[in-house]
């Protein structure tokens, strides 16, 4: 197809001279579509009604800007709407406004994070909001950090990073720990790093979701026993299920007095540590060597949003500078792109920058207090007589009826999950310990104590 088969009438690209008006034309019939569904969502509900949404591929001929406007309404209204209030089922809240418009600036700049000839402000907005973070959380002057798109991608620098540091690239004995209850995605890790599925060991968690220190001494003992070397014990700093917080100050001790890299998974807590809000469990993340955080997941930073923090940043330019011979590179900046595993980026960080800019601290600590609020209001009204509850200091509550049994619990869990989906809730049904529960997420910003009293009452 060639330029000439396009209509005429509408551009390919911004003009970079005259007007871009049919460009504004259609910023503002985008922007008209998708308010019209953020302000249709309670009708509509978390999730789309109609499920026989057709994928349309490309034809040998392009199509207009009309013909595909009607396929983009058919897009956004069968997509999840983290809007709706009911929307409790996970770490998915609604977007800041102002991120969403960072998102179209980033969009619009298409600067490439991989060097700081094509990223010139926003490698240095990366470098600095970085850089506030570490201070934030007590790291010192020597570190930084950089952004990924996701906290696998930073979890998975992080791992490698430690791996390096600790001199055990190329070493099949080379393990690294985490507990029971640790994300899904450091299977993934493992599987990228080149490890065997053994090279990954489970730590046993205590009852309140936290892993067990005792196991972890056991099982640290165990591998130097069997020639093993730790490169890495993670931590996690909310858990996906309950949002546990594992004894950060306890291992990271440990992590001293053996020499091993603490990483801390801080994709669902780590951003209550910038903050004043007392959180059980969460102080002393400055021990650690590492930690991913993840503002998009209770902030609202629209996708993506996740950063990892280091003590140290020369141990990233260590493990992942290659050099850019076809880049020119002055000697006072250093390129983004050879501090992670991602070379080329997106400008993703103006979506945090500006979220964070336009909350203020004060801003950041109203939403992140709000949504520890709702959960203990959800937790102070359901009845103790009937649930058996997991949760922790966070805004993550997973509940079920007590005394069920695996099998009842795989029929509670899904009728009633199916049930709430009709009167517009949607929680979701993670396994814990063999068993199926309900989880809340109270991160939805728009969910008051109208909607938890309604889902309440549903649940009673």
């Amino acid at each position: 197809m060639t330029v000439d088969s396009i209509n005429k009438k509408e551009k390919l690209f911004p003009t970079y001279s005259g007007s871009n008006d049919s460009f504004i034309a259609l910023l503002n019939k985008t922007s008209k579509v998708i308010c019209n569904w953020f302000s249709n969502a309670e009708k509509l509900g978390p999730l789309p009604i109609d499920n026989n949404f057709k994928c349309s591929v490309p034809d040998e001929t392009g199509k207009s800007t009309d013909v595909l406007f009607s396929e983009i309404e058919s897009l956004i209204y069968s997509s999840f709407n983290p809007v709706h209030p009911g929307s409790l089922a996970h770490l998915d809240p609604p977007p800041l406004i102002i991120s969403i418009l960072g998102d179209l600036i980033a969009a619009s700049l298409n600067n490439n994070l991989l060097a700081h000839e094509l990223s010139p402000s926003i490698s240095l907005l990366e470098e600095s909001i970085c850089k506030w973070f570490s201070k934030k959380i007590g790291f010192t002057e020597s570190s930084g950090g950089i952004a990924a798109s996701g906290g696998t991608l930073s979890n998975l620098n992080a791992l490698v990073a430690a791996r390096n540091q600790a001199g055990l690239a190329s070493d099949h004995n080379a393990v690294f720990l985490i507990s029971e209850d640790a994300h899904s995605s450091f299977i993934k890790c493992t599987l990228i790093m080149g490890l065997d599925k053994n090279n990954l060991i489970k730590v046993k968690t205590d009852n309140d979701g936290c892993m067990d220190i005792i196991d972890l001494k056991k099982i640290i003992d165990k591998c130097y026993r069997e020639g093993k070397k730790i490169f890495s014990i993670v931590a996690t700093l909310g858990t996906t299920i309950r949002g546990a917080i594992d004894p950060i100050e306890k291992i990271s001790r440990i992590c001293k007095e053996r020499n091993i890299w603490l990483h801390i998974d801080g994709s669902i807590g780590g951003i209550f540590a910038i903050t004043k809000i007392p959180i059980n469990g969460i102080s002393h993340v400055n021990f650690a060597n590492s930690i991913t955080i993840n503002p998009q997941k209770i902030l609202g930073i629209a996708k993506t949003s996740s950063i990892l923090l280091v003590s140290d940043i020369e141990v990233l330019k260590n493990t992942f500078a290659t050099g850019l011979p076809y880049i020119s590179s002055e000697d006072n900046f250093l390129n983004r792109g050879e501090l992670g595993i991602q070379g080329s980026r997106p400008a993703e960080i103006i979506k945090l920058w500006l979220g964070l800019r336009y909350l203020g601290m004060k801003g950041i600590e109203d939403v992140l207090s709000s949504s520890i609020e709702k959960r203990k209001f959800f937790e102070d009204n359901l009845s103790k007589e009937q649930y058996e509850l997991c949760s922790g200091p966070l805004h993550i509550v997973s509940f079920l009826p007590k005394s069920m049994n695996k099998n009842e619990s795989d029929a509670w869990t899904l009728d009633k999950r199916i049930s709430l989906m009709k009167n517009n809730f949607m929680l979701s049904r993670p396994l814990i310990k063999n068993r199926y529960f309900l989880r809340a997420v109270l991160g939805n910003f728009n969910t008051d104590r109208t909607h938890i009293k309604e889902l309440l009452k549903l649940l009673h």
